[in-house]
């Protein structure tokens, strides 16, 4: 199975901290930002690795991880993004990339508090369809928010004003090939992009979409207060004692 991490995009919510970089080469505690998703998958087995980038800064990413070695990866691939249309709109880059095997998609500011191994190992043994992750969070607003019972998925909405539940679709996705032909049927949407939720209603429509809950803590790092937000995660989890540092 093969990995796709999407780091393009502008970060203009972290203005001006993305203003002379990447939003995903800014620092979460000890590491680039970039390194987690990386960790993320390679804890899960992935071993072939495209990062989808754009902007003024792509070079820095090649300069700062390389052919992946030092992370034990077999290779590390990169492909470049010209437009900023959506996360669906950046999986097309990844096509040829992916070449009919399964995929595991991260988004490049999102960090996991806990291995994604046994979600990939249910993903592997499924025939063919999707995998999302969730977790119930306190704001689902900013997210994909799924109407969830009994362990399925009824309904996917993007950035709701009024969720149906407190479910958030987390960003990382497993898809088969066929990812590609419903991105091909896609249409843009009032928002100006080309909308990942809208793929995972399309597998979902067609009765091929799995989900799970996590356990450990997620968040993005998408504005100033989570990018905060990650560091003491982050920290915590290293065992940084706060009150020592005051």
């Amino acid at each position: 199975m093969k990995g796709v991490i999407l780091a393009g995009g502008l970060g203009t919510r972290l203005y001006p901290l993305t203003k002379i970089t990447n939003k995903h080469l800014l620092p979460v505690f000890d590491k680039p930002m970039i390194y987690y998703p990386l960790a993320t998958l390679i804890d899960a087995g992935i071993k072939d690795v495209l990062i989808v980038t754009g902007g003024n800064h792509a070079g820095e990413f090649l300069r700062l991880l390389g052919n992946g070695k030092e992370l034990n990866l077999k290779e590390i691939h990169y492909t470049y993004q010209s437009r900023e249309k959506g996360i669906a709109d950046a999986l097309r880059l990844a096509e040829d990339f992916a070449d009919g095997e399964k995929m595991i998609v991260v988004l490049g500011d999102n960090l996991f508090g806990e291995s994604i191994k046994p979600y990939v190992a249910k993903f592997s043994k499924q025939r063919e369809g999707a995998k999302i992750l969730l977790k119930k969070i306190n704001n689902p607003q900013r997210f994909g928010v799924a109407d969830f019972k009994n362990g399925k998925v009824l309904s996917i909405e993007e950035k709701p004003k009024k969720p149906k539940s407190n479910y958030a679709v987390t960003g990382l996705y497993m898809y088969d090939s066929k990812i590609f032909d419903y991105i091909r049927e896609l249409k843009i949407s009032n928002r100006g992009e080309y909308e990942i939720t809208d793929i995972n209603n399309m597998y979902l429509k067609e009765g091929k979409l799995t989900c799970d809950i996590l356990k450990g803590y997620w968040t993005d790092c998408g504005t100033c207060e989570a990018l905060f937000r990650a560091n003491v995660l982050i920290a915590k989890n290293q065992g940084v004692n706060f009150e020592d540092l005051l």
